[in-house]
């Protein structure tokens, strides 16, 4: 026989305030937030859901900009990449707390609720939810790297470090992709689930996050269509190869990541408490 866990000393009803206040949400409340955004997202109109994720990957296109301009501006050493890797998380910034869509946020938010309630209307919703958003994503960044090619919003410098600063995704072959988007796939999806505890910190759990996608050299679908788009584009190489060697292992490794490695260990963790 186990003993009885201490009772709660006496405070007053400001004290108790305070506590609330400072207490970290547990895993059943995090779950539940996750879960009711999500919900939430699906249900929006389509054209909603598509302007929203036009505008996300517009938005997402900042992170590869920022990035080039900053590496372009320093001198050739090896803690370079230490800083040029903050620009990266910028376009993550932006596009989340703006609130826009971004699909790898959805392979954990819009799984949730699917894995709470396993029903076949829930699949279907998951499966209109993902298909227009990642195709909002990639035509917002398909034609924002259009524009960049053009040099309708960049100078020719800026064009020219994008394309030096792509050319990396070029060194990997398709399955080497696809395992590198992986852990961006499974830290994207810790963004949504680190949030409701974030408290006003929300902007540094960003660009942690992110700062360590930049890095580590992870792939990620959406910021990395940008530089495939860039690639294709100036005739580097071909859409065929952008599309399927570049862009698809990075969607399959990234929906790995978040859905079949965070998303089921977040929902079992929680499910035996709901």
């Amino acid at each position: 026989m186990t003993d009885k866990p201490e009772r709660d000393i006496a405070l007053t009803q400001e004290e108790l305030a305070a506590v609330a206040e400072k207490q970290v949400a547990n895993t059943r409340v995090i779950h539940e937030v996750v879960r009711r955004h999500g919900d939430e997202e699906m249900e929006r109109p389509t054209m909603s859901l598509a302007v929203s994720g036009l505008a996300g990957g517009i938005a997402i296109c900042t992170s590869v900009l920022a990035e080039a301009q900053i590496e372009r501006m320093l001198p050739d050493a090896p803690w370079r990449p230490l800083v040029a890797c903050f620009g990266y998380t910028m376009g993550f910034v932006i596009v989340i707390l703006c609130h826009l869509q971004l699909f790898t946020e959805s392979t954990l938010s819009a799984v949730i609720p699917v894995a709470t309630n396993p029903r076949h209307a829930n699949f279907l919703r998951l499966l209109r939810f993902w298909g227009l958003v990642l195709g909002t994503n990639l035509v917002g960044t398909l034609a924002t790297a259009w524009a960049f090619d053009h040099q309708w919003i960049v100078t020719a410098a800026q064009h020219q470090a994008m394309l030096d600063l792509s050319t990396r995704l070029l060194a990997r072959d398709w399955g080497e992709t696809l395992r590198m988007a992986i852990p961006a796939g499974f830290l994207i999806a810790a963004v949504p689930w680190s949030l409701p505890s974030a408290k006003g910190q929300e902007f540094w759990v960003i660009v942690a996050l992110t700062y360590l996608i930049a890095l580590g050299g992870f792939a990620h679908v959406v910021a990395g269509s940008t530089e495939a788009w860039l690639l294709a584009l100036h005739g580097t190489i071909g859409f065929g190869t952008a599309i399927g060697g570049l862009i698809l292992p990075a969607l399959l490794g990234n929906v790995l990541g978040g859905t079949g490695l965070f998303a089921v260990l977040a929902h079992t963790q929680a499910r035996h408490e709901l």
